[in-house]
């Protein structure tokens, strides 16, 4: 019914998606862009939304067009508006991330290659992509101290010193091993999840749960960790 005088801009999303084993600590996917502009530079996973279909939708089937890996959760955090972002045409991106485990990832649609770069490898990247990884670890980190970020990513039965490696991997910094232990266990949300066999002492790390149902009460309730 109504037609604008105003110009618009494009819109893209792009997927900022950390990924985390015990080995390798924390890593970030990158797709090899195979167009202009910058053709052979590395990028985060995205592309122009269609137009009938909703933001996160869009990030979702760019995620998956370009590296063919699909989580079930993505966050937005952030909308990037700066006039000359892209040498193209006037482009805002809305950008998600998330933390998930590394799986196998090809590239596909218009990336040449996907693949995983260590946090502390990542080449310098196209657009305003290096300042979104700057504003997405950010929050990734800001998040961990309200909420138990990447529980999902440890088995099901784990040890402390993988859960402390998981937080060092985000945080970036070392923990003292007994300090570490003792704020979580004070926290309630680890469950012990099977005695230690008699005789072996600490040569055998306990092995813990996380208890959901005690986590949803806190943070109902607010709580913040400090480290």
């Amino acid at each position: 019914m109504y037609t604008y005088k105003y110009p618009h801009p494009a819109v893209t999303t792009d997927c900022v998606i950390f990924g985390y084993d015990v080995k390798e600590g924390l890593s970030v996917l990158l797709v090899e862009r195979g167009i202009e502009p910058y053709r052979g530079c590395w990028a985060f996973p995205g592309g122009f939304m269609n137009i009938d279909e909703d933001a996160e939708t869009g990030a979702r089937r760019e995620l998956r067009e370009e590296t063919g890996l699909e989580t079930a959760f993505i966050e937005q955090f952030g909308c990037f508006t700066e006039v000359n972002r892209d040498p193209r045409e006037r482009v805002i991106t809305i950008a998600f991330y998330a933390l998930v485990r590394k799986a196998e990832v090809q590239g596909g649609d218009d990336a040449a290659a996907a693949r995983w770069f260590p946090i502390g490898e990542v080449p310098a990247l196209a657009f305003d992509h290096d300042r979104i990884l700057r504003v997405a670890l950010g929050k990734l980190r800001e998040k961990i101290h309200f909420e138990p970020v990447g529980f999902e990513l440890l088995p099901e039965v784990f040890t402390m010193p993988q859960l402390q490696s998981l937080y060092e991997a985000i945080l970036e910094v070392r923990f003292d091993r007994r300090n570490f232990a003792g704020k979580m266990l004070k926290l309630g949300i680890l469950e012990q999840a099977e005695e230690r066999p008699a005789g072996t002492g600490s040569r055998i790390p306990v092995r813990y749960r996380f208890n959901a149902d005690q986590y949803k009460e806190m943070k109902s309730k607010g709580f913040k960790l400090e480290f």
